[in-house]
């Protein structure tokens, strides 16, 4: 018997692939394992969006030369945006992998053919992710997502219906549209379907209790995403929007295309058709010439605007990016940290006023696992929810009441059995 072995790291794209070359992979009669030692064929999916990450997917290739040592029958795999179009250079670079393949694709050596086969997760958990979209546009200065990633190409809305309508069936209650610019969706496709029309269709389908998508872009998104939302009764009320900065000069030198005024607007009328809604946002701090003001600008916005989540990361050049190529990283890596924990502690202030006033109230919970003895799940609005139950609550619909607060997740007590 064969086993396989996939290690991945990075964004949500990533694990929904890793997910779907699983079970590719048991289709061809692999078994999978958790221990890479054991394993006949080893992937690494990997990312490179950051520093960090491509340290620890280098670390790991280096960790594997030990393995291939030992046990010379061993096939090693790279996918991922650590894969781009120099595969000579890789290959020279990493001798002891056998196989590159590029993100989303899956191993020619075994598929014996050019195009992907259509696969999907034999169990799906019950919260599932499906790409609708790969590839991305709008070259952001800092970011290496489009040089490994590639042009926007939407996949048909058929295709998409037909695949979560297949979902449902297996036990689907929750799809993620997943794409690096889910809101350019659908212009490269006849007929220019775009994002609000997909999730019009994807509403219909029975079975599917609730439907999110990210990632969005603040110049990208339309006020008729916004209606949809608002309107559709599966569409969950969060919205990922990431910003970067509070300052228009750092989002022209980001290449963002939109000011700080045009994001407030956004946020102002998304607020005003769904006054619950939850969002996220996305902070880049110590970009190349961040002054001091300009930072605090950065810090003003988010004590205003009181995002339920903030993603907040230190810059860190991208060899290949234009910022990487036109701007130095003149901003002190001690300077970056202290801006990084300054973002970290308001956050977190911010995030345990706006959920301190769940404390008490019943929420809808999608329950998606048990851990140490708890089940957990997601509210409508994304809150991560731990709380006791006996029997089998796992894909379903629960009624919980909050008895405890945190900035990160909420604990609570069943108040009632299964939503229809």
């Amino acid at each position: 018997m064969s086993y396989y072995h996939i290690w991945t790291i990075g964004c949500q794209m990533n694990k929904a692939e890793s997910e779907r070359l699983g079970s590719f992979l048991e289709q061809l009669d692999y078994q999978p394992t958790a221990v890479a030692e054991e394993a006949n064929l080893v992937v690494l999916n990997s990312c490179v969006v950051r520093q960090s990450a491509e340290n620890r997917v280098i670390g790991k290739l280096h960790t594997l030369k030990s393995l291939k040592r030992l046990r010379p029958d061993v096939t090693l795999a790279v996918t991922g945006c650590l894969v781009n179009s120099n595969l000579q250079k890789l290959r020279e670079r990493f001798p002891h992998v056998d196989h590159f393949f590029k993100p989303g694709g899956y191993p020619q050596w075994l598929t014996g053919q050019d195009q992907p086969p259509k696969v999907l997760p034999d169990e799906p958990s019950p919260s599932t992710f499906v790409p609708i979209a790969q590839g991305c546009n709008n070259f952001c200065s800092y970011c290496i997502v489009p040089y490994r990633r590639g042009r926007e190409k939407s996949r048909p809305v058929e295709e998409i219906l037909s695949e979560v309508e297949e979902l449902a069936r297996r036990g689907v209650k929750e799809a993620t549209l997943l794409g690096q610019n889910v809101d350019s969706y659908g212009h490269d496709l006849p007929a220019s379907p775009d994002l609000a029309d997909l999730l019009g269709e994807l509403n219909a389908i029975g079975g599917i209790a609730r439907i999110r998508f990210l990632t969005n872009h603040p110049k990208d998104m339309s006020l008729k995403l916004v209606e949809a939302v608002a309107r559709l009764d599966k569409v969950c009320e969060q919205l990922s929007l990431p910003v970067q900065s509070g300052d228009n000069d750092i989002l022209r030198a980001m290449r963002r295309g939109y000011t700080v005024e045009h994001y407030r607007r956004l946020v102002l009328e998304i607020r005003s058709r769904m006054p619950e809604v939850a969002l996220s946002t996305d902070v880049i701090v110590g970009f190349p010439s961040e002054s001091e003001p300009q930072f605090q600008q950065t810090v003003n916005l988010l004590r205003e605007l009181r995002f339920d989540t903030v993603h907040v990361a230190v810059y860190s050049p991208r060899v290949g990016t234009l910022a990487a190529m036109e701007y130095e990283d003149n901003v002190p890596a001690d300077e970056k940290k202290r801006r990084l924990s300054i973002v970290e502690q308001l956050q977190e202030k911010i995030a345990t006023e706006i959920n301190n006033e769940l404390l008490g109230k019943v929420v809808p919970v999608l329950v998606e696992g048990r851990k140490k003895g708890k089940w957990h799940g997601r509210t409508r609005s994304g809150k991560l929810v731990f709380f006791g139950g006996n029997g089998d609550l796992l894909g379903q619909l629960v009624e919980v009441r909050i008895e405890k607060t945190s900035p990160w997740s909420l604990q609570g007590k069943l108040e009632s059995g299964i939503i229809d």
